[in-house]
């Protein structure tokens, strides 16, 4: 029942939240992430002994049931959702919303289809989690966006619309495989899969893999992602960024690895050549950006594309690392998010050729933009380090026999990551002193939620113990 909890604490204050107006609604949107982290912090203390499960009657005449798994990957992920929702709301608790209480309500409504896609194991329960993330952002996105939202959002729209019809495809195809009457249970699906002939395999990787593709995003669906995370409000840009994503990752280790072994296995050079085109391809871009929003954009197409290699590779190195990485990213990006907020609202651009000084106006904001930025580069001793360098042990292990090039290819995402990071950090914390006035340093709130994502990149770079054991079984599982 406690998995049932994590869905349905923001699934009904979300509800609730549309009937309430102002500060209200603000406050019972942070009561209810907070209350969701109490739940997620224990599914995952409890996970560490054993998986949790729940399971009940929900579409009988379609062989479809309410069927949750609560493993170290799907409560990882649920524990990084609950933080970073409850981060954002600190945030926003000094922030003027219009219709707030649609927006938190909204928001509220995200958070708990993320939670059903990390901890459903029906197929027909994950894709109706699946619809349930996406819509909300899609409103969010084209009521609270920038000048641009109606074109950038109905681009998000088509690029996922077309993606979920082919999973959904995909995932009726495979229900009429499963012996009987048919059913969508985890178990049922994967046999069905993984009992198909080869050829049919291969065509169906792809009519189910596009649709996570498209999600993480990695090369060369990710166009609609730039200008999406650009034109979004930054609590819808931190979900999307931090938390979406992760879907596209979740699923492709969950509904996709395990159901067409031999269409991953006859695909996966393919695939690695396309995430690491991707990593060199948005790092390039990175670098030459001026607005820090882009940048950040761009990064972390090339962070999603060397995880995406990783978990092609079948390697269990590189596979513990991803799982890791998955959390450690989502915390930076959702840091280097709110930075630029605090940027955005202070001095009224996003363009680093006229921003600079930070350090002497707002000596407190620079140092949580060096050490978060330097947690998202992955330097020794912060979170973000352990994960990447696993993931390119894997990688290398996999990779370096036949693929020499590609796998140095995926290891100058590192060079070029440093390069556009720093620049970044000394034009807009040092450099020359903008005439821009700035109000002030970091107010309470940010303060609290800055002190969150900092405490986890410095505690986890030097004891990532805990994270590395709650998620070591499933990696172990998944690199078979």
């Amino acid at each position: 029942m406690i998995l049932v909890l994590l869905i349905l604490i923001p699934l009904l204050t979300g509800a609730l939240s549309f009937a309430i107006k102002g500060e209200g609604a603000k406050m019972l949107a942070l009561i209810s992430t907070m209350a969701t982290l109490v739940v997620a912090s224990c599914v995952s203390g409890a996970n560490f002994s054993a998986a949790i499960t729940f399971d009940a009657a929900w579409i009988p005449a379609l062989g479809a049931r309410f069927s949750l798994l609560g493993d170290g990957m799907s409560s990882m992920l649920c524990l990084l959702t609950a933080i970073v929702m409850m981060v954002v709301m600190i945030a926003q608790i000094n922030k003027e919303t219009e219709n707030a209480g649609s927006f938190y309500g909204l928001m509220l409504l995200a958070q708990a289809g993320l939670m059903g896609v990390f901890l459903a194991s029906d197929a027909l329960l994950f894709y109706v989690f699946w619809e349930l993330a996406l819509i909300p952002v899609y409103f969010l996105c084209s009521i609270w966006g920038g000048e641009r939202r109606i074109a950038v959002t109905f681009k998000f729209f088509v690029y996922t619309f077309v993606g979920s019809l082919m999973m959904l495809s995909g995932l009726i195809f495979l229900y009429l495989k499963t012996p009987g009457t048919g059913s969508y249970a985890w178990a049922d699906i994967v046999h069905a899969g993984s009992s198909l002939p080869a050829d049919q395999q291969q065509w169906l990787f792809w009519l189910i893999f596009i649709a996570f593709a498209i999600k993480m995003p990695i090369f060369p669906f990710h166009t609609w992602q730039p200008d999406a995370y650009e034109q979004s409000p930054t609590p819808v840009t931190i979900v999307l960024s931090a938390l979406m994503v992760k879907m596209g990752l979740f699923a492709v280790l969950r509904w996709l690895m395990p159901v067409v072994p031999m269409g991953v296995t006859y695909w996966t050079d393919t695939v690695v050549v396309l995430c690491v085109i991707g990593i060199v391809y948005a790092s390039c871009l990175a670098i030459v950006q001026t607005d820090i929003k882009r940048l950040i954009a761009y990064s972390s197409i090339a962070h999603m594309g060397l995880m995406c290699a990783a978990a092609f590779v079948h390697n269990s190195v590189g596979m513990h690392g991803l799982i890791v990485q998955m959390f450690n990213h989502g915390i930076n990006i959702t840091g280097m998010w709110l930075i630029v907020s605090m940027i955005e609202h202070r001095w009224g651009t996003r363009d680093m050729t006229k921003l600079g000084g930070m350090a002497s106006s707002a000596p407190q904001m620079a140092i949580a933009l060096v050490i978060i930025a330097l947690g998202n580069v992955a330097l020794p001793l912060t979170n973000g380090f352990i994960g990447e360098f696993m993931m390119f042990n894997g990688l290398f292990q996999g990779m370096i026999s036949n693929h020499t090039v590609i796998t140095v290819l995926a290891g100058l995402g590192i060079i070029l990551g440093a390069v556009y990071t720093l620049n970044m950090i000394q034009k807009t914390a040092y450099g020359e002193k903008t005439p821009m006035v700035i109000a002030a340093d970091l107010s309470i709130n940010e303060y609290l939620g800055l002190a969150v994502i900092i405490s986890l990149i410095i505690f986890l770079g030097v004891y990532p113990k805990p994270l590395l054991d709650l998620t070591a079984g499933v990696a172990q599982v998944m690199a078979r």
